[in-house]
C-alpha cells in the first residue's frame, strides 16, 4: 500500500462545508465503479466494524440509493441519496440525507460534488459536501464523520488493491 498519496481533510464552518481530495493508486474506471456500484460501495463505505447495505440503487440524474450503515449488533442508519447530475467518469452529484427504515427523510440533507481525474494511473477524487446547515455539518462531525470517512478510504484503497489482481 502506497503512503505517498494524497489525502486532505478540511471542514470550513463559515461555509459549511467539507473539502475532500485523495488519490488513489488505480485507474480513473476502477475508482469510479468503486463510488457508483452498489455491489462495490457495500464493501468499502462504512468505517469498521459497521458495515453497508444498499436495499437499491438506480445510478441515474433522478435516480437515488438508500442504504444503511449496520452496526456490529444491528442496529441500522439509514440514508437516502438522490443523483442529481452525472458526467460518466468525470464528475457525479447527490443531495444526501438522513432517513428512517421507510425513507422518511430527517432534513436537513447536503450536497455532494465528485471530481475525478487521472494521470499516470493515479486517480484523484475531489469531493465537496456542502450542508443546508451549520447545526447538519456539525451533527456529522460529532457522529464521527472524520474518522470514519478516513477509515472507509483506507477499506477502499483495500479494495481497490484486491480488484487490480
Amino acid at each position: 500500500m502506497r503512503t505517498d498519496l494524497l489525502f486532505d481533510f478540511t471542514v470550513d464552518k463559515p461555509s459549511k462545508t467539507v473539502y475532500i481530495t485523495r488519490e488513489f493508486d488505480a485507474e480513473l474506471p476502477l475508482v469510479w465503479d468503486a463510488f457508483t456500484k452498489a455491489e462495490l460501495l457495500d464493501q468499502w463505505v462504512a468505517p469498521k466494524p459497521w458495515s453497508a447495505r444498499t436495499k437499491y440503487m438506480n445510478f441515474e440524474v433522478g435516480g437515488r440509493r438508500f442504504y444503511a450503515m449496520v452496526s456490529p449488533e444491528g442496529m441500522e442508519r439509514w440514508a437516502v441519496q438522490e443523483f442529481t447530475a452525472i458526467s460518466p467518469r468525470t464528475n457525479f452529484k447527490m443531495y444526501n440525507t438522513f432517513s428512517d427504515e421507510n425513507e422518511s427523510r430527517v432534513l436537513p440533507g447536503s450536497d455532494w460534488d465528485y471530481n475525478f481525474s487521472e494521470q499516470n494511473g493515479i486517480t484523484k477524487v475531489n469531493i465537496s459536501i456542502y450542508n443546508e446547515s451549520l447545526e447538519r455539518l456539525e451533527m456529522m462531525i460529532e457522529m464521527g464523520f472524520t474518522e470514519g470517512f478516513k477509515m472507509s478510504v483506507d477499506n477502499l484503497e483495500k479494495l481497490l488493491e484486491s480488484l487490480k489482481k
